[in-house]
């Protein structure tokens, strides 16, 4: 299960969604996260899904990456559908006792689903094909306006994106020390979970102190290179718009207008 946790990881490539200028991916992203939920029908859900699978296509990463991040949170996507079963209203199809089910939950468990999943995967291209560097370039760009109320921008975005990266990190952490207990005869598969949370502990706290030691290494390191973030601070990539950056934006506003015109003409399934 550690394996498959796929947040945080950036894979490098040549793609037009690389090509992309890390503030018009995080834009987009917010602007798709919008479509998603707009959506009140199956044709402007089923829109917004294919327009997020063409985005993912052209990545060209490998679709089991998304898949592998959609499997760390099947539980909740499952649960939380069927939770959506029973609230709904409509036509009757099913009742036993105080338990009923209508069209309307059959139809808000679908879209909660397909929903989630989607919103999974389109977050998942900003990740990707974005390296934490320009990451949080773009985000103290996106904030900037903020410092105007003595926000520091540069430092919030540090820490954003420091955490994002060291994901991947304490993953690969967890799971060698997993390893290594499980080779001294550690057993986290079995018994009640009770059971199960308790044999954890000779993971989690290892686990702690190798973040500790991780977070003083990188503070000595930031230190030794006489790191100062803030005003005045040069970088070596200039972000710039594109020309990629403008089809990305006149896609998403055909998308937009879809969704848009899909919802005022054809009648809600869910509001």
């Amino acid at each position: 299960m550690v394996r498959d946790v796929t947040l945080g990881q950036f894979m490098p490539g040549h793609s037009l969604i690389h090509k992309l200028d890390a503030r018009s991916k995080i834009l987009l992203l917010i602007a798709y996260i919008v479509f998603i939920f707009l959506s009140e029908n199956y044709f402007s859900l089923a829109l917004i899904t294919v327009a997020s699978l063409a985005v993912i296509l052209l990545t060209k990463i490998n679709f089991k990456f998304y898949l592998k991040s959609l499997k760390v949170i099947l539980f909740v996507i499952v649960f939380t559908g069927i939770l959506n079963i029973f609230y709904g209203s409509g036509t009757v199809l099913y009742e036993w006792g105080f338990i009923t089910i209508t069209e309307g939950g059959i139809n808000n468990a679908i879209f909660v689903i397909i929903r989630i999943a989607v919103l999974v995967m389109i977050s998942s291209v900003l990740t990707f094909t974005t390296s934490p560097s320009d990451l949080t370039d773009a985000i103290e760009k996106l904030l900037k306006p903020l410092s105007v109320f003595h926000i520091k921008v540069h430092e919030i975005a540090m820490m954003m994106t420091i955490a994002l990266r060291f994901i991947p990190v304490f993953l690969e952490e967890t799971d060698k020390i997993m390893n290594a207990q499980k080779a001294r005869g550690a057993d986290f598969e079995s018994g009640n979970v009770f059971q199960r949370i308790k044999a954890l502990i000779p993971v989690l706290i290892p686990l702690f102190v190798s973040s500790f030691r991780c977070a003083n290494d990188l503070a000595t390191a930031m230190e030794c290179r006489c790191y100062n973030g803030g005003n005045n601070r040069t970088r070596m990539k200039v972000m710039k718009f594109s020309l990629a950056d403008l089809f990305g934006l006149m896609f998403s506003l055909l998308v937009f207008a879809g969704v848009i015109l899909l919802n005022l003409y054809l009648p809600a399934v869910v509001r």
